[in-house]
């Protein structure tokens, strides 16, 4: 029933980590399907933290607070 918004945020997650980007869930690295997996669910959408580096660059996306509904 999600699976085409876990597919759409896999992509979009992976095409953010190959720009350089570093992604986290529950404070741990995590890769773009764990995440996906994890955040598409029917009652909720997550909005990741943008963690910056010093120049206002993207250096994070963090996921906090997951509640796994599947």
């Amino acid at each position: 029933m999600y699976e085409k918004e876990e597919q759409r945020l896999k992509e979009k997650l992976e095409c953010v980590r190959r720009s350089g980007v570093s992604l986290y869930l529950e404070g741990k690295p995590a890769s773009p399907e764990v995440i996906a997996d994890k955040c598409v669910c029917e009652d909720a959408i997550y909005m990741a933290d943008y963690v910056l580096d010093e120049e206002g660059r993207l250096k994070e996306l963090r996921y906090d607070r997951i509640t796994d509904w599947k």
